[in-house]
């Protein structure tokens, strides 16, 4: 990877909006722009990676979670109990590193929040 390239981290729990947020910044740098790829690589690209790295972490309360969860075609295949025992409160990493997006956050809100961040342009501006 080029040093200019830039690394995007999208975590929280399940339901929280990672992947909608994916797909709306896909859309905003165009296919040949961005890779989306699992959590089971973070940690080495986190440490391999020598552009620019931004770690967002979305801090949705479990009911909230539920409520997005509902909407998505995961919801038959597991509920509220399973997603209790994979929620956790406030998963931030050590470091303090990470860019909070809050409950109260657009799904429009946070990928513009999430473009000024990575991109630098003022247009894209925006409280998460």
């Amino acid at each position: 990877m080029a040093p200019t390239t830039q690394l995007i981290v999208l975590r929280g729990n399940s339901g929280s909006g990672k992947t909608s947020v994916a797909r709306a910044l896909r859309q905003a740098y165009g296919r040949r722009g961005l890779a989306l790829v699992s959590q089971d690589v973070l940690r080495s690209l986190r440490d391999d990676h020598p552009g620019r790295s931004h770690f967002f972490s979305f801090d949705i309360p479990f009911e909230e979670t539920l409520r997005r969860h509902a909407g998505r075609p995961q919801s038959v295949e597991f509920g509220a109990e399973v997603m209790r025992e994979w929620y956790v409160e406030r998963d931030l990493l050590p470091g303090g590193y990470e860019t909070v997006i809050h409950q109260d956050s657009s799904l429009q809100e946070t990928v513009r929040h999430v473009l000024a961040r990575t991109l630098g342009h003022s247009e894209y501006a925006s409280d998460a």
